[in-house]
């Protein structure tokens, strides 16, 4: 799946809007709290991502198996 597709319902978004969401970050998180805040968002991206393929894995599986 194409990871725009995720963000299908903002549009088209410019530089100006990136620019002005990241300012909008740094005023409410601080540059302290912003990196860790990401991080934490990435994982959890990541962890959703996983998720999604292990489910898809395991209806595979299911039908692979031999019924003893």
């Amino acid at each position: 799946m194409n990871d725009l597709a995720l963000f299908g319902f903002i549009g088209g978004i410019g530089m100006q809007e990136m620019i002005i969401f990241l300012v909008i970050l740094l005023l409410l998180f601080g540059s302290t709290k912003l990196p860790s805040l990401m991080r934490s968002m990435g994982q959890s991206v990541n962890e959703f991502k996983r998720g999604m393929n292990d489910t898809s894995d395991d209806g595979d599986h299911e039908s692979e198996s031999p019924k003893v």
